[in-house]
């Protein structure tokens, strides 16, 4: 299958662009922004504080997600600090003080406020951990490998009906 000369000036605009992008929240506001890092045109990164922003590499910000480094009402700045190849899903939010380590996956519409150990995918509002141990790729493109038993006989259970024969093997192995 070949790529279309109309698809190799998109793909190549649309790099242009988010070079641009990056260069633009780097050197006009002072924000830390990591190598091959892409962040969506309608994300919002706080400017009330640009200098504690910090993206790793080749992380993603989605579109409409918002990264806010103030409390107006409280009247501090906090830094906020993402680590490389994170994903951070459309319309979430990651409230002031927040560490997210590299490796990690914040779902679509999260309210993250705790820090997020490395490697984990976490949602909801407030956002909470899901799953540990997760391995990503560029951009937060999850790798899909061999499944990772649960550690113990709760998680087992928690990953299904409990009655499947991998469940109760698993709850074997943990007791």
């Amino acid at each position: 299958m070949s790529i279309t000369p109309a698809k190799q000036i998109r793909e190549a605009l649309c790099f242009v662009v988010q070079q641009l992008r990056r260069q633009y929240f780097k050197r006009l506001w002072g924000m830390h922004i990591g190598h091959g890092t892409r962040i969506a045109c309608s994300a919002r990164l706080d400017k009330m504080n640009p200098q504690g922003v910090h993206i790793g590499s080749h992380s993603l910000v989605a579109f409409g997600a918002a990264i806010v480094t103030h409390d107006w009402v409280n009247g501090w700045n906090r830094d906020v600090r993402i680590g490389d190849n994170c994903f951070i899903g459309a319309h979430a939010i990651v409230l002031p003080g927040v560490e997210i380590g590299d490796n990690c996956i914040i779902a679509a519409g999260s309210l993250v406020v705790r820090n997020v150990p490395a490697g984990s995918l976490v949602t909801g509002n407030p956002a909470r951990v899901v799953e540990n141990n997760v391995k990503t790729a560029r951009y937060g493109v999850r790798l899909r490998g061999p499944a990772i038993a649960p550690a113990t006989a709760q998680e087992a259970t928690a990953c299904c009906c409990g009655k499947c024969p991998r469940a109760k093997a698993l709850v074997a192995q943990a007791a």
